[in-house]
Formats: C-alpha cells, sequence, structure tokens
C-alpha cells in the first residue's frame, strides 16, 4: 500500500480543512471519556470511576478523595501493589453501590464499556464464571449501571501492569500490546497518507489524515465495541471503538455512520462513510491506549 504523501497538497486543501487545535483537542477530550478509559485528573477520586495515576499519588490519597476506605479501594483492585504504583496506571474507585466482601463473591456495576473478559481480567476470575454466576444476563448486552456478581477464587491470578520500560525493549513497542499487534488492517482499503502521524512544526502530535482513493468505507481495524457514534462540529461524523488492552481506534471526518454506540464490530466491519470533499473522502484517523496517542504502524499492518 502507498503510504506516501500527496505531494503539493496541504492537508485537506479545500472544502474540509484540517482540523484546528482546538477541534482536536475537543476529540481528545472525548476520547478520554469514553469506554475503559481513565478520568481525567479533574475528576480523580470520583465514586464509581476509573483514574489514572499520576505523579505524587498514593492509593490512601486516592481513597482519601474518593472518600472510600483504603481497604475497600484494595479490595476493588487485586492486581495493584500499592507500592509499586505507575503514572498512568489504572485504579477502580468503587461506587457506593457495589461490594467486595473478602471471600467473595463482588458486587460489581457495569460501567462503559465493559465486557466480561476485561471485567475478569481486572479481577484475576476468568469470563465463563462471571457469565455463569450471571446466566439471566447476556454478555452481549450489557447495561451501564446494572449490577453482576463477580465470583473469585479460582487460581487466576490478577493483571498486573508491566513495566513500561521492561515491556517496551521485549516488544519494541508500547507496553501491553496485543500478541496480535502489527497485524491489523489498516481503516481503508485503498488510500494515501494526506498527513502522517506525528508532531508539527510546533512540536504538537497530530492524528493521520488518510486520503481514499476509491471507495468510502472506514473500517475497524480489530475486534472492539462502539463507544461513540456522533457528529462533532467541523468533524463531521466521528466513531470510537473501545479494544482490548485498552485500546482506542478513531474514525472522524465521516458522513454517516453504520453503527451505534454499545455494538461489538470485528476487524473489517463497516463503521462509517466518509464525507466527498474537494480533495475527495478523507478520514481522520487516530489510536490511543489509556488516552495516549500511539502511533497507529505500531499496530497495523
Amino acid at each position: 500500500m502507498d503510504q506516501r504523501p500527496l505531494a503539493g497538497q496541504g492537508p485537506l486543501a479545500g472544502r474540509r480543512r484540517a482540523p484546528t487545535l482546538t477541534l482536536i483537542l475537543a476529540l481528545l477530550l472525548l476520547l478520554a471519556g469514553c469506554a475503559g478509559s481513565p478520568a481525567e485528573d479533574g475528576d480523580a477520586g470520583s465514586a464509581g470511576e476509573w483514574v489514572s495515576i499520576q505523579r505524587g499519588d498514593t492509593l490512601g490519597k486516592l481513597a482519601r478523595r474518593a472518600e472510600v476506605p483504603l481497604k475497600r479501594l484494595e479490595r476493588f483492585n487485586p492486581g495493584v501493589r500499592a507500592r509499586h504504583l505507575e503514572i498512568g496506571q489504572r485504579i477502580l474507585i468503587p461506587s457506593r453501590q457495589e461490594r467486595a466482601p473478602s471471600g467473595g463473591p463482588y458486587r460489581y456495576r457495569i460501567r462503559q464499556g465493559d465486557t466480561y473478559s476485561g471485567i475478569a481480567r481486572h479481577f484475576g476470575t476468568r469470563a465463563s464464571r462471571i457469565q455463569a454466576a450471571n446466566a439471566e444476563i447476556s454478555a452481549s448486552a450489557l447495561r451501564v449501571g446494572q449490577l453482576i456478581q463477580v465470583p473469585l477464587g479460582d487460581g487466576a491470578a490478577p493483571a498486573r501492569p508491566a513495566s513500561t520500560a521492561s515491556a517496551s525493549s521485549a516488544t519494541g513497542s508500547a507496553p501491553d500490546l496485543p500478541a496480535s499487534a502489527g497485524t491489523w488492517p489498516w481503516p481503508l482499503d485503498d488510500y494515501r497518507v494526506m498527513r502522517p502521524y506525528g508532531k508539527d512544526d510546533r512540536g504538537r502530535l497530530q492524528p493521520m489524515l488518510l486520503a481514499a482513493r476509491q471507495g468510502k468505507t472506514a473500517r475497524a481495524v480489530a475486534p472492539g465495541e462502539v463507544s461513540f457514534a456522533d457528529t462533532m462540529r467541523q468533524l463531521g461524523q466521528v466513531v470510537i471503538v473501545h479494544h482490548d488492552n485498552n485500546l482506542q481506534s478513531v474514525y472522524a471526518l465521516c458522513e454517516t455512520a453504520s453503527v451505534s454506540v454499545g455494538d461489538s464490530v470485528k476487524a473489517g466491519e463497516e463503521l462509517c462513510r466518509l464525507a466527498d470533499g474537494d480533495d475527495g473522502p478523507v478520514l481522520l484517523f487516530d489510536m490511543r491506549r489509556n488516552g495516549k496517542p500511539l502511533d497507529p504502524g505500531r499496530l497495523l499492518k
């Protein structure tokens, strides 16, 4: 696939202009609030939410900010080592509805983007055990706010975050990427890179712009769940898909969405139809992990 930038063209010259920094920041704020992503700093400590560890944070400080007993916070994060917290690490702040008795089962409230497999990884159990404990609730029909039982004690180890330095040196890419990294398809079948991922002349990171040479369909780069499908000013229709390993892919400048929030999608499944512009159909494509930007080249083939 020819990925060379189009010669002699500025990004989205003509009727469709490149999104301004303000709009891109708005998109990234939206992304940070989507399923499975950590809360922003201003929301840190909100009961019932995920937060990300910032410099100087301890479990004790998080517990005090959220007005949650420290022991309760620890029980809801069984894979977290209090003396080895890492900046960006995700911590679950339990809500008042939830329970974590020492012998289990937990009572857990479904959050946007949750799946049985993701819940199982966090609590160190298995998705099949969660499904068995909630036989009346289909894994494909989870609703935000729904309370489920999470059984423990099957010997599965809770997920622990890998060290950024060790994981990066071992894989040559961002930590905790899926084993399939480097094999995912691109979102367009036939395209050229109008603007590559990277920093502009002011040092600000910019997402990719892909010009479609044939066809107008943007497709999911990996299996996941749609966490956003709506319009944003000057970004057109935007679709965000949440994947395993806390990865998210963003598809913007679409004309119409082919999916809805909560839909499960497969790799290659149609997400949206691109709009026509003076330069033809153009897709703004971005990938993130825990709300932090990733070079799509690390995941796509």
